[in-house]
C-alpha cells in the first residue's frame, strides 16, 4: 500500500523490461573481461535496440522509426 499522496511509479516497468532485454539479449551471452568491454557490447546493444530492433509496442517499427517519425516537420529559417 502506498503511503498518503503516494501513488503506484508506473513508469519503472518500462525501465525494467529494457534492462530485462539487456540482461538476456547481451550480457549474459558475453562473458566479458573488462568493464570496458561490457560498457562498449552494451552501447552496441543499445544502438541495435533503438535503431534497428523492431517492437511489436510499436507496431514493428524501432524506437528510432516511432519516435523521430512523430516529429513535426521544422521548416528550415528564411
Amino acid at each position: 500500500m502506498w503511503g498518503p499522496g503516494a501513488a503506484p511509479n508506473y513508469n519503472n516497468v518500462f525501465v525494467e523490461w529494457l534492462w530485462r532485454s539487456i540482461k538476456y539479449e547481451e550480457i549474459y551471452l558475453h562473458a566479458y573481461k573488462t568493464g570496458a568491454e561490457a560498457r562498449a557490447g552494451i552501447g552496441r546493444y543499445l544502438t541495435f535496440y533503438n535503431s534497428r530492433r523492431p517492437h511489436s509496442s510499436l507496431g514493428r517499427k524501432t524506437p528510432d522509426q516511432a519516435y523521430f517519425n512523430a516529429l513535426p516537420a521544422i521548416s528550415a529559417a528564411a
